[in-house]
């Protein structure tokens, strides 16, 4: 092995300029660099695959450019929008074309309902057209029933059936939070997917109270201007344009670069070993998924590795076809939901080229639009090969829309392991792990398995770490207590 060139020793006394090695390169460690370069650290990113990004990736179908991973920031929060303009791309930023979804279930694409947290509505009336009438006289009775107490932590689908009925939850709140996480509404926890109805519910007997409360605030915040922002070129272009801006003040990004050992040294500083280099850094963020950040911290923070190890992970794929437009006509708006009750295979489409104008512009001629498939504990389906996850979007694309077209081109990009999830008790895991960290000089982690999985969390929960570092531990608590859900904005849409 060989040390890092730019790291020397005078005698026994090490020389240690402000160096920090981010360990990982998606837009979490890209962001902490970016962040540290500001407070005039020097920084070393190390990501293990042969690219930046993590679960933002630009790509091409029928030569037209789109998102092959996430494709949408939450506006509603500042730092994924502000990272983007301070990396040069504010110009570049573009709300949706369309933002009007659909709900396909009960056997019809049906317009997604106005006025909900997160699916939760403030009346019942919001829901018409989407629930049966047994289900709308359902929600109708939470006013009569007693008060349901969330405790310390309480399952999305359980509290909200609990005081709306099943329906609610199958029907719209499911598919909603499986947008997010891919995962089950019935484990994903309350208080880290949509803590303000959380908060709300600790407050109010009544949750269609709660929720009217909810938007009431809302608007009298009077938040204007789109929930949702995009990039032209694909929100893929974000990490590559900052990792070219970390790079040019001065950062190295170190790709195909595995940490395989991270330990503290008795001068107080940290060793790092990456194939044939040993890094001596002063600070390290650790900016890695779950699995990964228990491997580097077992040696000094054996109490955070073992909470990560407990952090699941759901997998899924993106099929992405293009069509020629005489030959493929599709509805209105952006795309639509599939709740899982419906029995369906695909969970949701994106109409991409409808949703993002600079697709449109690119090709008038070319249609783009893709599936998502897979949810937490299903393995069946993404054990098929390319072909058949093409097929099975394309039979229930056809029985959606009527699209019956032959594709130019498909695409499928898998996500194993993609989506940590959040069951019940997950804000108390990440506050044992943040314990034990800050027990650790000289050592923050921040990433999709703490705050949020959206990419203003991932920026935030960065930004916080780096200020741990700094000796503020401020962001980090304000974090843990307030995650930064939820990503559908405060009142619904």
């Amino acid at each position: 092995m060989r040390e890092h060139s730019e790291d020397t020793r005078t005698g026994d006394n090490p020389v240690r300029p402000g160096h920090v090695v981010v360990v990982g390169g998606g837009i979490a460690g890209l962001a902490a660099a970016h962040r540290l370069l500001d407070r005039g650290r020097r920084v070393t990113v190390l990501e293990a695959s042969d690219r930046v990004g993590g679960k933002l990736l630009p790509g091409e179908i029928a030569g037209v450019r789109v998102d092959l991973g996430a494709e949408s920031m939450l506006a509603r929060r500042p730092e994924a929008i502000a990272l983007a303009r301070e990396a040069g791309l504010a110009e570049r930023l573009q709300p949706p074309a369309s933002a009007s979804a659909s709900i396909w279930t009960r056997g019809a694409l049906r317009p997604m309902p106005k006025g909900h947290v997160m699916g939760v509505p403030g009346t019942a009336a919001a829901l018409s057209g989407v629930l049966s009438d047994e289900g709308l006289a359902r929600i109708e009775r939470d006013a009569d029933l007693p008060r349901t107490e969330v405790g310390d932590d309480v399952a999305v689908g359980a509290y909200v059936a609990a005081r709306l009925g099943r329906e609610v939850v199958d029907r719209l709140v499911e598919p909603l939070l499986g947008g997010v996480y891919a995962g089950d509404a019935y484990r994903i926890s309350l208080r880290s997917a949509v803590p303000q109805l959380y908060q709300a519910a600790r407050t109010h007997d009544s949750l269609t109270e709660a929720v009217r409360e909810i938007q009431a605030k809302a608007a009298a915040n009077q938040q204007t201007g789109p929930v949702f922002m995009g990039i032209e070129g694909g929100v893929g272009r974000l990490p590559l344009a900052v990792a070219e801006s970390v790079r040019a003040r001065g950062g190295e990004i170190v790709t195909g670069s595995p940490v395989t050992e991270l330990r503290r040294e008795a001068s107080g500083g940290w060793r790092v070993v990456a194939g044939d280099r040993v890094l001596r850094p002063d600070a390290v963020v650790v900016a890695v998924p779950a699995p990964a950040a228990a491997a580097l911290l077992r040696a000094e923070a054996p109490g955070a590795a073992a909470e990560l190890e407990g952090v699941e992970y759901a997998s899924m794929a993106l099929v992405t076809l293009a069509y020629r437009r005489s030959d493929a006509g599709l509805p209105a708006g952006s795309g639509f939901l599939v709740p899982p009750v419906d029995g369906r295979t695909i969970k949701a489409s994106t109409f991409a080229s409808q949703k993002w104008g600079w697709i449109a512009d690119e090709d008038p001629d070319t249609i783009v639009l893709r599936t998502s498939v897979g949810r937490y504990g299903e393995t069946e389906i993404l054990g098929r090969d390319d072909a058949g996850l093409v097929d099975v979007s394309r039979r229930d694309l056809k029985e959606a829309t009527g699209l019956d077209a032959t594709p130019l081109e498909t695409r499928v990009t898998r996500w194993t392991d993609g989506l940590p999830q959040y069951p019940v008790g997950h804000h108390a895991r990440v506050a044992r792990v943040r314990e034990h960290v800050a027990r650790v000089p000289g050592l923050a982690v921040c990433g999709a398995q703490y705050d949020g999985v959206g990419i203003p969390a991932c920026i935030a929960s960065a930004y916080a770490a780096v200020d741990q570092l700094d000796g503020d531990p401020g962001g980090v608590q304000e974090l843990t207590a307030n995650p930064v859900q939820s990503l559908h904005g405060g009142a619904g849409e």
